[in-house]
Order: C-alpha cells, then sequence, then structure tokens
C-alpha cells in the first residue's frame, strides 16, 4: 500500500516540566525581518527580475521593515548585482539594515562582504545545518565536526568585518534545521559562536533559530525556543530570533507562541511565499497582534497594494480566503451572518471600540470598502439583502418585507447559480414591488378631516382616462381602501404598513411598503414618492392591483370617469 502511515515517526515532544510560556502574553511587537528577496524569491518558480527586486524591496520599506535580507549575493550574480544597486544608487534610508545569507564558506563569506562594501548598516548571516539527520546522512560529520563548521564560519565573518570599518555590522548565525537538533548540542555550537563574537563585549548578534522544516505542533517548538533561552550562554546580549516555515500549515501560530517564549525577534514573508508550503507569514502574523490592541509597527493599511506588488513580483495570486489581505475574507454569505453584522454595523458609534460579530477587524483599517463586506447568494438572508438596499440606496425595509423580498432575491441566485449583485437587487424590488401600472399611477389626491373622519378624493389612471375614486374612513388609507372596496367590490384587509423618511441625494423623500388581503389573496407593494401620503396610497394602488389585475376598467364602463 503506497499510504502507509507506519513508515512515519511521531516527533518526540520535550521534557520538560517548568514551561513558562503558556502564561505568556504577547504585548508588543517583535523585530521583523522581512526574507521575501531570499527565501521568498529562492521559492519561486521564475525568480524576480532586477526590477521586480527593486519594486518589492521599496515596498518593504515603505511598510516599515527595518530589517530586510535581500539575498544570497555569494551564490548568485543577480543577486549581487542587486545588492550592489542598492548601495552604489543610494537606495536603502539609513534606518534600515540589509541582511544577506551565507553558508559557512570562506570563499562565499569574502564574496560577501564585497557585494557589502560601502554599506551603512548591514547583517552578515551565517549558517550551517547542525540537524541529526544533516550530519548522518548528508555531511558524514560527527558533532564536532559541525561545530568547527560554524566556529570557522563565525571567526572569518568576524575577522573579514574588520577590512570595512564604515559599516555598522550586525552578525547573524542560524543552526539550519534546528528543529531536528538536539537541543544540547544546539546550545553547545550556539555558545562557540557567540564566544567568537562576544556579544557581550558589544557586538551586535542574532541567533536565528529556524523551523526549517516544521516537524511539530507549535508547542512544541516554543518548549524548544524556551529551552534555548535558559540554556545558552550570553543570553542577555543576544536576539533570538525565529524562522519558521509552514509544512503542517502552523507557520504562524509557532512564531506567535515562540516569541510567547522568548523570541525577540521575526522572520517571514509577505503572504507565506516560500520553499514548500511556505514561510511565516508577516502580513498574518503582524495583523494578529493588530487585531489585539498591539501596535504592529508595520503600516498594512493599503492591503491593495500589498496584494498587488506582491502578485506582480511572484506571480503568485492572493488565495481569496487568505487571512486579512484575501478578496472575501470580510464577505459574509451567509443570511444568519449578514444580519448580525448589520445589526452590529447600524449600533456602533464613532469612537466606539470595535466589536462587530463576525469581523475581527474593521476591513476599513486595511483599506477594504463596507461594500464588500455582505455580499448575496442562495445562501444569504433577509439580513443581507436588507443592508445591501440600505448600503447602496437607502431604502430601508420593514422586517416583513425583508422577509418576503429575501424570498425573491434567493430564487433568482438559485436560478442564476451564482452571486447576486447590488444591481440585480435593486432592479429585482423594483420589478416587484415598486412597478407602478400607468392604470393605477396616483395623479393627485385631496383628504378632508372633518368630525366623521376623512374622506378622500383621489385620481388616478392616465392622462388620457383619469379615474375618480371617493371614499370615507378614520384615515387616509381607510378611507381610499372604502373607495376602492365601492369600486371593484372587493374586500380589502390592510395587515401592515410602514413609511420612512429617506436620506439626502435621492430623488424621492419617501417611501411607504404596504401588506394586504384583497379577496383572500395576499398582495405586497412599495412606492417612492416626495411625500409619505403619497407614497402609501401608490403602494395600496399597486398592491390591490396585483387582486384586480393590472389594467383599469374601460372609460366605458367606468361612469365616474374623469376627464383630466
Amino acid at each position: 500500500m503506497a499510504f502507509d502511515h507506519r513508515k512515519y515517526v511521531a516527533f518526540k515532544p520535550i521534557a520538560k516540566t517548568d514551561r513558562r510560556w503558556p502564561d505568556n502574553v504577547i504585548e508588543k511587537a517583535p523585530t521583523w525581518c522581512a526574507v521575501d528577496l531570499r527565501d521568498g524569491n529562492q521559492a519561486l518558480v521564475k525568480p524576480m527580475s532586477v526590477a521586480q527586486k527593486q519594486r518589492l524591496f521599496d515596498l518593504l520599506v515603505k511598510l516599515g521593515f527595518k530589517e530586510i535580507e535581500i539575498g544570497f549575493p555569494a551564490a548568485s550574480q543577480p543577486d549581487f548585482d542587486f545588492c550592489r544597486k542598492l548601495i552604489e544608487e543610494n537606495r536603502i534610508p539609513d534606518d534600515v539594515k540589509i541582511q544577506v545569507l551565507t553558508q559557512a564558506r570562506p570563499e562565499l563569506i569574502e564574496r560577501t562582504y564585497q557585494a557589502l562594501e560601502g554599506a551603512k548598516r548591514a547583517i552578515v548571516h551565517v549558517y550551517n545545518s547542525t540537524s541529526t539527520v544533516q550530519r548522518e546522512q548528508v555531511f558524514g560529520l560527527d558533532r564536532a565536526g559541525i561545530r568547527d563548521i560554524a566556529v570557522n564560519g563565525a571567526r572569518l565573518v568576524k575577522e573579514i568585518a574588520t577590512r570595512y570599518p564604515d559599516t555598522e555590522w550586525s552578525f547573524q548565525y542560524s543552526p539550519e534545521s534546528f528543529t531536528g537538533t538536539e537541543l544540547d548540542f544546539a546550545a553547545e555550537v550556539i555558545d562557540a559562536v557567540t564566544e567568537v563574537w562576544r556579544p557581550d563585549q558589544g557586538q551586535p548578534v542574532i541567533i536565528n533559530l529556524p523551523a526549517t522544516v516544521e516537524m511539530a505542533t507549535p508547542n512544541v517548538f516554543a518548549d524548544q525556543i524556551e529551552w534555548i533561552c535558559d540554556n545558552i550562554q550570553r543570553r542577555e546580549h543576544i536576539s533570538i530570533s525565529v524562522h519558521t516555515h509552514n509544512d503542517r500549515g502552523c507557520a504562524v501560530a509557532a512564531a506567535e507562541l515562540a516569541v510567547m517564549a522568548g523570541a525577540d525577534r521575526v522572520e517571514g514573508t509577505l503572504m507565506g511565499n516560500g520553499e514548500r508550503t511556505g514561510n511565516m507569514d508577516l502580513v498574518t502574523m503582524a495583523m494578529n497582534l493588530y487585531s489585539q490592541g498591539i501596535d504592529p509597527t508595520l503600516d498594512l493599511s493599503g492591503m491593495a497594494e500589498i496584494t498587488e506588488v506582491v502578485e506582480a513580483c511572484t506571480e503568485i495570486s492572493t488565495h481569496p480566503r487568505h487571512p486579512y489581505a484575501g478578496e472575501l475574507v470580510f464577505t459574509a454569505f451567509s443570511g444568519s451572518h449578514q444580519d448580525a453584522i448589520r445589526k452590529c454595523l447600524a449600533r456602533r458609534k464613532e469612537g466606539d471600540v470595535w466589536n462587530v460579530a463576525y469581523l475581527p477587524i474593521d476591513p476599513f483599517d486595511v483599506g477594504r470598502r463596507y461594500e464588500e463586506v455582505v455580499r448575496i447568494n442562495s445562501q444569504s438572508g433577509k439580513g443581507g439583502v436588507a443592508y445591501v438596499l440600505e448600503r447602496d440606496y437607502d431604502i430601508s425595509l420593514p422586517r416583513w418585507l425583508q422577509i418576503e423580498f429575501s424570498k425573491v432575491v434567493q430564487r433568482e441566485a438559485e436560478t442564476e447559480g451564482g452571486e447576486i449583485d447590488s444591481h440585480t437587487i435593486h432592479r429585482l424590488f423594483e420589478d416587484r414591488y415598486l412597478k407602478v401600472h400607468s392604470d393605477w399611477a396616483l395623479r393627485s389626491y385631496d383628504l378632508h378631516r372633518d368630525d366623521e373622519g376623512v374622506r378622500a378624493d383621489v385620481v388616478l389612471g392616465t392622462d388620457v382616462s383619469p379615474v375618480r375614486l371617493e371614499g370615507r374612513g378614520l384615515g387616509a388609507v381607510e378611507s381610499v381602501s372604502e373607495a376602492l372596496e365601492n369600486r371593484f367590490g372587493i374586500t380589502i384587509a390592510v395587515e401592515a404598513y410602514d413609511e420612512f423618511a429617506l436620506g439626502e441625494g435621492t430623488n424621492a423623500n419617501a417611501l411607504a411598503c404596504i401588506r394586504l388581503t384583497a379577496n383572500g389573496q395576499h398582495c405586497s407593494a412599495a412606492a417612492l414618492a416626495e411625500d409619505t401620503t403619497s407614497a402609501t396610497l401608490q403602494a395600496l394602488f399597486s398592491a390591490v392591483a396585483q387582486a384586480v389585475g393590472a389594467d383599469m376598467p374601460s372609460a366605458e364602463q367606468n361612469a365616474d370617469l374623469v376627464h383630466a
């Protein structure tokens, strides 16, 4: 059998009974290092051109990154040329450190410093693999042999740096495949490297602990980080960094728990582009902090620009459900979700703490429009449909009409088999409720109140064949209903009617909605007009027309025909 779980062995957890990190809370953002231009670029089918690299570098600077890994210049001529371009054209802001990667090999370290000549501030990132499987199956070395590679590399990094005294140097060491390395050996190698660099004597040092391959659950990684922080020498003088990968889909969680466990710094890429299943997603982790009221120290308000640039430079599309950045992440199709969002937004006042159902952050903060929040398909309900009409057309519906009209929209969505846009929803509302047949168009009305109630004198119909109706009742609706009953010999029972004043910028000032039964037939209609009385009477006529037929009786059949 090809699919056989028995070929795998569970990762052995850390025997740690004094873990403290589960009780810790992240209260500030870590130092961020964007590795899009090195790790991310190495993962692309088609590596970035110099122009694409420059565009992405400029974006990272704009977003607020102060440490940016720009490549592996000793291993790639394009990376070398790009490094020189940034330095020689003075494209690196004074408060930004560029970082470059090199293996712990003498010729590569020499070439790395040549690429960095003239830089104001730079991080030389040196690494070698330390894991058990790499030692035994790739290099064929014992622990001492692997440690010597790291130490010799560290010595050369320190030595060559003295040739370039005008640059502010930081040194970074990564025991590659840290998660697969015995912790005591990882600490041994780290201590040997820092013994050479001596961060306690003023040399800035970063120890980067990569989950080169994600091998266990995030809590195990946090245990590893806390153990290292507790057991290495010179910890207080070292910046502990993590670089998580997403093989198990937990890179962001692992990085967050690592910060809780003592990490000071996090490496990752925008949108998580990286080898295999990807790197830690800087956008997601930074926005997670933002959603908890923590300043991420990055400006991610222009999410559309971020996705546009990343997609253009990597030629990888952003998933529509990508956290915070995807096209659909703030979109609700579910009826119950839409109703809850609509009600929460209606109650919210400017300056309130954000607390809206189904929306962990305000979409506006990342440049998204509220128009994108509620979208309609066959799964949507009355709340979503009502929200779209309110948002886009300033039309508020009573609850009974929300329920009724949502069924109309749902039938349309089921027929079409997809999303229903705002324009279509409005068209459906007009066709079903607002359309007025010319024979039933209100032309004028005159209401007189006396001791017996209200006398209504109403004219409707066309210019050619206007019709006068007269009736009495306690109010306008009752008096006009009586006139209609007398004319057509029907029984009208008004079940509900609602009037709404409309906002500025609309052609009408009022909306009326009415539901009634005429000879037992249920009818609903709505009308827009300059005043609420006109709107109510027109809605009444349109509803009755559904029961008696749209065409008014001919002029010859109406003795009380009134000519205009």
